[in-house]
């Protein structure tokens, strides 16, 4: 009866592997369809007596989720007689001998296809895009190719590095480090007594500089660099061989170093020291200019004239209706400049009025200049410093203090054997416009003009591009001096020029408080003698005998004087920094109504930046007979 059963079982299970391949369907409404795969070793009943067993095993394979066991399967099959017959079998009753296939929905399964089309045309569009990409490099390697240029055009600079490849220059990089280990070994071959080799290297080295010699890239190297360099390489291998010493050579390195260093630091004070001195030197040709004007001027019998025709023009010196600027200076050319520029842009030019005071020195030189080159219709008063009386040491603190052979002492250093090495931190205040009243006349405008209400006063290394008259109208809300800010974040703020540790500063001032410059300035001279702004300059000043407050120059102490009473400008009407950063913005300095070449690269000197001259230059009168004379050329 065993055997029966097994036999019958083992029938049943053939016939449905064919029917249910080919011929079996399920009639259950909307229910999934599902592959069913049937095994059986036919060959060996022996599994039949451990069916439950196997039954059990695959039990959770086949009916791991509960919906399916009550899942009817229809099947034809034929019995023992060979009758066809039809038989209904739930899920849940077969065997172990089944498998479930591909356990997926229909839905689920079309949703599957679905993803992987989308997948593959997206596979498929990366692949062109990539390809789209690798074609378009290719080309562009290929046009750069066509077009590259074997040769370095340009200099190397300081400002800028264009398309830089740590791969340029090798030859010249090469050789210069070359030079250094050779150094190193040719020093411890001679600490060593090798002689032979110590000659060998020196000579070696000596070839490399002379093969480089003033050599910038590999463009300027001659033919034979390369050969020099690899007899240098064998030179260095050879010295290696027969010195290497690890510990010996990174003491060499790290002395060689120290030397650099310090060879570096001498080299940056005294190229400190040597712009400050040409910065603040005053070139031949302006002084030619200086003598010829001034020797003209009393050859020729001016000095009776003008002072009958000052007398003429004195109603328009005092005229508070007429636009006035004030310019103290010492420089003919940079005063011309300023003039010429303020009328050339001015739409009412004869209603400005130019008050210059200069020093004895070039009185004479300025009369000259402006009664020969003069501008049309602007009216111009060139004034004598030493004229002023009333400007004397009992009233002014700073001239006390100027003459004091404590401050003499300070700029010039007499007492110490270098400049340079001693306090290179103060170059900069060793200038000798400190020691000059006209950079401290600023602060006494209402003793010197006491008809006036408003002023204008213009540093002389500035250039006007726009009418100023507008200034004028711009109410300053009772401030006594309007001026452009000159903080940008943390820079340019009282803590820069100021001396916060000093609690006289600390207490009555705010280290953040916002800069400004000088250079182009409206004063309200009314709200100036209201407020008794020059018996303010005086205290600050007394009480920076020792100097313990700021160092010295005219920006700090005008800081303090004016600190509440500064009205903040627009910035397009005063640009700053052309004498000093080569990187302003050129469209700002375009739309400026003044800009200003403060710092030491001033136009009239060959220091001067490039692509800023022209600003300056263009209001140079270059075939005036005095400048020819003097070679002042463009």
């Amino acid at each position: 009866m065993t055997f029966s059963r097994c036999f019958l079982h083992a029938f049943l299970c053939l016939v449905l592997l064919h029917d249910v391949h080919v011929g079996g369907a399920i009639f259950e409404s909307q229910a999934p369809h599902r592959e069913l795969k049937a095994y059986r070793p036919l060959q060996d009943c022996r599994g039949c007596n451990n069916l439950e067993d196997a039954h059990a095993s695959s039990a959770a394979a086949l009916h791991y989720d509960p919906d399916l066991k009550d899942l009817n399967i229809v099947a034809t099959y034929s019995d023992h007689y060979g009758h066809i017959r039809l038989g209904r079998v739930k899920m849940g009753d077969l065997s172990s001998s089944w498998v479930l296939e591909n356990q997926v929905t229909g839905k689920k399964k079309g949703s599957q296809i679905l993803r992987q089309e989308r997948r593959g045309q997206r596979t498929l569009e990366l692949i062109l895009q990539q390809k789209e990409t690798d074609e378009q490099m290719q080309e562009a390697a290929i046009e750069k190719s066509t077009n590259f240029e074997n040769s370095v055009i340009g200099k190397y600079s300081i400002w800028r590095r264009d398309y830089e490849s740590p791969n340029a220059d090798a030859i010249l990089k090469l050789m210069r480090d070359q030079i250094i280990m050779a150094k190193a070994y040719a020093n411890i071959a001679k600490s060593k007594n090798v002689t032979n080799l110590y000659a060998f290297l020196v000579q070696q080295y000596g070839e490399n500089q002379r093969v480089i010699g003033k050599a910038t890239s590999d463009a300027d190297l001659p033919s034979s660099a390369l050969d020099q360099a690899k007899a240098m390489g064998h030179a260095l291998s050879f010295a290696k061989d027969e010195l290497y010493d690890c510990h010996e050579l990174a003491k060499k390195f790290r002395a060689m170093l120290q030397s650099t260093e310090r060879n570096v630091d001498g080299l940056k004070k005294k190229g400190t020291f040597l712009i400050q001195l040409a910065a603040k030197t005053f070139p031949k040709p302006l002084h030619c200019l200086s003598l010829q004007l001034a020797a003209d001027y009393y050859i020729l019998g001016f000095n009776k004239e003008d002072a009958v025709k000052e007398d003429v023009s004195r109603k328009k010196f005092e005229d508070p209706s007429l636009y006035h600027y004030a310019i103290f200076s010492d420089n003919v050319l940079a005063t011309s400049v300023v003039v010429n520029s303020t009328v050339l842009n001015a739409k009412e030019p004869q209603k400005h009025v130019f008050h210059i005071v200069t020093d004895k020195l070039n009185f004479a030189a300025m009369k000259m200049w402006f009664r020969i080159s003069a501008p049309a219709d602007a009216t111009i008063q060139v004034e004598n410093i030493n004229d002023f009386k009333w400007l004397n040491s009992s009233y002014c603190s700073v001239l006390r203090q100027l003459e004091s052979a404590r401050l003499k002492e300070y700029y010039f250093k007499a007492n110490h054997p270098s400049s340079i090495s001693a306090g290179a931190d103060n170059l900069k205040y060793r200038n000798p416009k400190y020691l000059s009243m006209l950079n401290h006349l600023r602060f006494y405008l209402p003793e010197v003009y006491p008809k006036l209400d408003k002023i204008l006063f213009l540093d002389d290394d500035i250039v006007v591009q726009k009418d100023l008259a507008p200034l004028w109208g711009v109410d300053m809300q009772g401030k006594v001096n309007g001026a452009v800010e000159t903080c940008k974040e943390s820079f340019h703020r009282f803590d820069k020029y100021l001396n916060f540790s000093n609690p006289k500063i600390s207490e009555n001032f705010d280290a953040g408080a916002c800069g400004w410059a000088f250079g182009m300035n409206m004063f309200d001279l009314k709200e100036w003698r209201k407020r008794n702004i020059t018996g303010i300059y005086h205290y600050w000043q007394d009480m920076n005998e020792d100097r313990t407050l700021w160092k010295l120059g005219s920006l700090p102490p005008g800081l303090i004087t004016f600190y509440n009473l500064t009205y903040a400008m627009e910035r397009s009407w005063h640009v700053l920094g052309l004498g000093y950063d080569p990187a302003l913005n050129q469209t700002a300095i375009e739309n400026a109504a003044v800009v200003h070449y403060n710092g030491n690269y001033k136009p009239w000197l060959g220091l001067a930046f490039a692509k800023y001259k022209a600003y300056w230059s263009k209001y140079v009168e270059y075939d005036n007979p005095y400048l020819r004379r003097c070679n002042i050329n463009e």
